[in-house]
């Protein structure tokens, strides 16, 4: 089977979700979001205790445990629904801590390649083109400022009812970027064969235009 992968890297807030979701559409392809698995593991783990930077037994037991479902945009993980859950502030703070455990990521990464469908996926997260799939022929990294990206998440946390402020969140989200890039186990960072898009200043259509050239060109699909 021909790999019909559309890799999608970046850090939060960069517009990855939003961008891949609506590339989905355009291919044809499922849409996986990655980050959701790591944020659910995340919020799991807080629930029952875990601690997330030192206890990889407990961590292991966690996600050797957990089986995933994705319907749409809702993340059933064990039958529960974690969608809401998993979209709350914290929630990106806590996965960034546990995708720095390699008994997370060993459990997780199997589950995502897994996912690959004859039919076309957009997978989007931190190593999709560099661990998950360094195979994929079509690796995409979006990125931008750090204030515009706070300024992004501002407003969707706000959106859900959130108070938010947008320069402790832009601290956050530097604070995010230093530990995902300096982790040992599978850094952030652009694989050496990705297209990298820089989205401070592009609307969302534009980005998505983008995004849909280069993968129907790498993928040999026809142009719309």
């Amino acid at each position: 089977m021909s790999l019909r992968v559309v890799a999608v890297d970046g850090p939060a807030g960069a517009g990855k979700s939003t961008a891949s979701r609506a590339l989905a559409r355009r291919l044809g392809f499922t849409h996986v979001d990655t980050g959701a698995m790591y944020r659910a593991v995340g919020v799991l783990a807080r629930e029952r205790g875990i601690e997330l930077d030192d206890d990889d037994d407990g961590l292991g037991v966690l996600v050797a445990g957990l089986s995933f479902e994705i319907a749409g945009e809702r993340l059933l993980v064990g039958g529960r629904d974690l969608s809401e859950a998993i979209r709350r502030a914290e929630a990106g703070e806590l996965a960034s801590r546990v995708a720095a455990r390699p008994v997370v990521r060993t459990r997780l990464v199997p589950l995502q390649r897994a996912l690959a469908r004859p039919d076309g996926i957009v997978m989007e997260g931190r190593d999709i083109g560099t661990v998950v799939f360094p195979e994929a022929p079509a690796k995409l990294y979006l990125t931008a400022a750090t204030a515009e990206r706070a300024r992004r998440r501002a407003v969707e946390l706000r959106a859900r009812g959130e108070t938010v402020d947008e320069t402790a969140l832009a601290r956050e989200l530097a604070e995010r970027d230093r530990r995902d890039s300096e982790r040992a186990h599978s850094p952030l960072r652009p694989a050496r064969d990705a297209q990298v898009l820089d989205t401070t200043t592009l609307a969302l259509e534009a980005v998505v235009d983008q995004m849909e050239r280069i993968a129907r060109a790498r993928l040999s699909l026809p142009a719309r």
